[in-house]
Parts: structure tokens; C-alpha cells; sequence
């Protein structure tokens, strides 16, 4: 049985593009995709621009990625 690879980052949403889906940018300025799915998808709809988020990644897609969990927004 082959274990599915995937990578865990912190990233921040930057912008709303529709139902529970963001865009969103890691610390190094790499933009791309994030979107909750399944039991996290009614969370979605408190996150917006600001707040900080755990993502799982594929390392071989790194354009999307699945939000984990949510903290609240950055307050500097």
C-alpha cells in the first residue's frame, strides 16, 4: 500500500473568490487556492481576508490547497 504524500504549511487568505473558496499566499509570496471541504466547509464561512490557515498540500500541486483549520485574524 503506497502512502499518499502531502505537506502541511501555514499560509494567510487574502481574498474571498466564492463559496468557501480563497485565495491564499505562504510566507515566501507563493499564491494559490484554498478551499474547505467536508466538515470544515461551514467553517468557511466565517474565514475571510486576515486570518491565518493550516493547509495540506500535494508536493506535486502546489497551485491548491485543502484548509485543516483557521485562526483568527492577524491583528498587527
Amino acid at each position: 500500500m503506497v502512502k499518499k504524500e502531502e505537506i502541511l504549511l501555514d499560509a494567510v487568505l487574502v481574498d474571498e473568490l466564492g463559496s468557501s473558496t480563497f485565495r491564499a499566499e505562504l510566507s515566501n509570496g507563493h499564491d494559490f487556492v484554498a478551499f474547505c471541504r467536508g466538515l470544515n466547509h461551514d467553517k468557511g464561512r466565517d474565514l475571510g481576508a486576515g486570518h491565518t490557515v493550516k493547509v495540506r498540500m500535494s508536493p506535486y500541486d502546489m497551485s491548491k490547497g485543502c484548509i485543516l483549520f483557521a485562526e483568527s485574524p492577524d491583528t498587527r
